[in-house]
């Protein structure tokens, strides 16, 4: 938990990600990533020097084997509460529509129900479960797919629902989610998504895993030509990073 919570410190604090007063809704799939950082807040929160509320929230996409009593057991033993809707995700995507490449429409889809939940609870932040490894797989869709340089950014202010998104995790790599899992025996959520392990930014962590061999400094060099080009990515001078 130490390590987890140093890399997320330093990315609430770099980008200004957490006020006094805030209450956040964080987001819970029941996957390595969103558990590590519903643990990571409920200690972060004892701790911190501007206090601030936290609810969990998830959506049920409407994949067989959702299982919404895991993820009420998850917040139960870590006295959260939890706000789970049901979404017709699935039936759009795949059983309507019939998507090729699902990821982006199914992800808008799921980001509506979760910002009517915050507003309904009084959220004025979210929080997403993206690692540093999302960030530079995101990079290079980008870069390859679209021809643009960029990603998404630390922080995003949504004008209609007048809440703030973060992403507290993007300093910390995927490898740290996983040791902290395994660590602590716990559980995730079988992956029940029909694209794991089949979509474009599946390709980018095999690129990127089969370019390290060869540029042992590849992920640092990405992610520090981010911070330095990127306008989103600059940190504030003052703000703490010795990443």
């Amino acid at each position: 938990m130490q390590r987890i919570l140093s890399s997320m410190r330093k990315a609430i604090e770099a980008y200004k990600m957490i006020e006094e007063g805030d209450k956040i809704a964080i987001c819970l799939s029941g996957g390595k990533d969103s558990i590590t950082m519903l643990h990571a807040f409920k200690a972060l929160q004892r701790f911190y020097p501007k206090k601030f509320d936290i609810i969990a929230v998830s959506v049920n996409p409407g994949f067989d084997f959702f299982d919404t009593n895991f993820l009420h057991n998850i917040c139960d033993d870590l006295d959260i509460p939890l706000f789970i809707e049901k979404s017709n995700a699935k039936e759009i995507v795949f059983d309507i529509r019939k998507e090729k490449n699902p990821c982006s429409l199914c992800a808008n889809l799921r980001r509506g129900v979760i910002n009517s939940i915050a507003i309904r609870e009084g959220c004025n932040k979210i929080a997403l479960g993206h690692n540093q490894d999302d960030v530079l797989e995101t990079f290079l869709l980008n870069l390859l797919y679209t021809g643009s340089i960029n990603t998404f950014s630390p922080m995003s202010y949504m004008d209609r629902s007048k809440i703030t998104l973060i992403r507290p995790l993007i300093f910390t790599p995927e490898k740290e989610t996983k040791r902290f899992i395994k660590k602590n025996n716990l559980s995730v959520m079988p992956k029940v998504c029909p694209m794991d392990g089949f979509s474009k930014r599946e390709d980018m962590k095999n690129l990127i895993f089969s370019l390290s061999k060869n540029i042992p400094m590849l992920r640092a060099n990405l992610f520090g030509a981010i911070q330095r080009n990127l306008k989103d990515w600059k940190i504030e001078e003052g703000a703490h990073n010795d990443l």
